[in-house]
């Protein structure tokens, strides 16, 4: 791979992932559920209708 390949492979990776955590959002959402993250290594839940 050259170099503009692996600059749009990653480009469509990164936008793959951007849909696929909305959708996540989006499906949360509907089932009034949480997501949980890390963050500085606590894990930490958001109820989705805040983000």
């Amino acid at each position: 791979m050259n170099e503009l390949e692996t600059k749009e492979l990653r480009e469509n990776i990164l936008l793959g992932l951007n849909i696929a955590f909305q959708r996540l959002i989006k499906e949360k959402k509907r089932n009034n559920s949480e997501l949980a993250f890390s963050n500085k290594g606590r894990v930490v839940r958001v109820k989705a209708t805040e983000l």
